[in-house]
């Protein structure tokens, strides 16, 4: 964890890299004011071609609410170490027991949060062990593969990918568009020379194979349903990648508490970050006190 740091933290935060059983991973951990009781520990997990960062808004109005939050960059995205070129560290069932063992390091039971991609990865987590858990909030995370034009947007990155360097990838994706349109990395919070070097962070192998898993993954909510845990369907109003019709039918399935943030696509987090926060915490609150922390 030497890389020059791309992003600041919020003021309430700071960066580091979380030493776990499976290795460290970069995060930024922030926490309610000293002397002030938490209330819990949310573990939150980014989406593809995402980061930590995605959370930055998040963090402040979760700490006034009296919760520590751990955004974390999964393994091979942004400033977290991963193999260049082999697929199979990124497995997901790999990529599930790293979230294992980061909340196991975090002293747990933590609340999971993840976008997307994210939360696909937290349902398999969950789906091995519940245990280290208090709940699961599904961010714009759907029951099953993306849709059909997300999966032609998510081929248009991966054979680029095969062909050309990150850098490359970059400067063509920047020449096509806006990159979310032309299968490039999501809209997200920083500049154009942040978003630059937040690319140039991803592994090339976890990019290709996580795409796949998007592309091709199963239908497993009948299994994530029996699972005891609080759930939460957390999405915008309008969503591409999985439209907000089958989120509501997914809450249904899993007898999940359901929010729909107004104003807000694919990453609530970044376009309604209070409502989002809000949400969030309104949620946790509403836990029976047993299933909190003392």
């Amino acid at each position: 964890m030497t890389r020059q740091a791309t992003f600041t933290p919020p003021p309430c935060a700071r960066a580091y890299p979380l030493r776990t059983t499976r290795g460290e991973f970069a995060v930024v951990d922030s926490s309610p004011k000293p002397g002030s009781q938490v209330e819990g520990v949310a573990l939150m997990l980014p989406g593809f071609t995402g980061s930590k960062e995605d959370f930055r808004l998040l963090h402040e109005p979760l700490a006034e609410r009296g919760y520590r939050v751990v955004a974390v960059d999964g393994r091979g995205q942004h400033e977290s170490d991963g193999p260049v070129d082999d697929e199979s560290a990124y497995a997901q069932r790999e990529l599930a027991r790293d979230v294992l063992a980061q909340a196991e390091a975090l002293g747990g039971p933590v609340h999971l949060v993840g976008h997307s991609l994210g939360g696909q990865i937290a349902r398999a987590a969950v789906l091995l062990d519940h245990s280290p858990f208090l709940s699961l909030t599904l961010v714009s995370s759907g029951p099953a593969e993306i849709s059909v034009s997300q999966q032609q947007r998510v081929k248009l990155l991966r054979d680029a990918l095969a062909m050309r360097s990150m850098e490359e990838v970059w400067e063509a994706i920047q020449a096509m568009g806006p990159p979310e349109e032309v299968g490039g990395p999501a809209r997200g919070l920083g500049d154009a020379e942040q978003l630059r070097r937040r690319w140039l962070g991803h592994s090339p192998a976890q990019l290709l194979a996580t795409g796949r898993q998007l592309c091709t993954e199963p239908d497993r909510v009948d299994e994530l349903a029996a699972v005891p845990l609080p759930f939460h369907v957390l999405s915008g109003a309008h969503d591409d990648t999985w439209p907000v019709a089958v989120l509501d039918d997914m809450a249904v399935r899993l007898d999940a508490h359901r929010t729909v943030v107004e104003g807000a696509e694919h990453s609530p987090g970044i376009d309604q970050p209070l409502p989002t926060a809000h949400a969030l915490a309104d949620f946790w609150d509403r836990l029976p006190r047993d299933t909190r922390p003392t």
